[in-house]
């Protein structure tokens, strides 16, 4: 008989579920629906449909003859009112794990965004040391003036050694 991937001994403990449903791999799916129907909640083009639904509902329940009317005006409309209710009600915890998933993301980025802060930080750091090191190797360099300032007094002393050698 074999084993089941997660009734190995090299699995971690907290891997092994043995109380939760083995549908197989747990799948994202749901939360893709949630964050769907949460994204489809939030348009415009959702209460442009909803509002006419409901327009379209009262106007039949209101004008069709009374044999083919399925919802009374006259205890409120009683069919309609529990279809919102029913979609409110799960509306609401939907939009809600679909804003537990964002935040979740959102939660993610932030600690992604520190780190890399704290990177460009570190890289800031760097350079600038580097920076302040070439400074201080640079001024450390003679510059051309003095440079020339050596050269001509090397020049000066070179010429001043041949006109000796020319008087002796």
């Amino acid at each position: 008989m074999a084993r089941r991937s997660d009734d190995r001994l090299d699995s971690p403990k907290g891997l092994r579920t043995y109380f939760a449903p083995r549908f197989g791999a747990p799948s994202d799916r749901f939360g893709r629906f949630t964050e769907g129907v949460a994204r489809a909640m939030g348009t415009p083009w959702f209460l442009f449909f909803l509002t006419v639904f409901c327009a379209v509902w009262l106007t039949y329940n209101v004008l069709a003859p009374v044999g083919w009317r399925f919802d009374s005006a006259a205890l409120g409309f009683t069919a309609l009112t529990l279809i919102l209710s029913l979609q409110a009600s799960y509306a609401a915890p939907l939009i809600l794990l679909a804003q537990n998933r964002q935040d979740d993301r959102d939660r993610v980025q932030i600690e992604q965004d520190r780190q890399r802060a704290e990177r460009n930080l570190a890289d800031t750091e760097y350079l600038a040391r580097e920076i302040v090191a070439l400074r201080l190797a640079v001024k450390d360099l003679a510059s051309k003036d003095f440079i020339r300032a050596e050269l001509r007094s090397l020049l000066e002393e070179l010429e001043r050694g041949q006109e000796t050698e020319t008087v002796d």
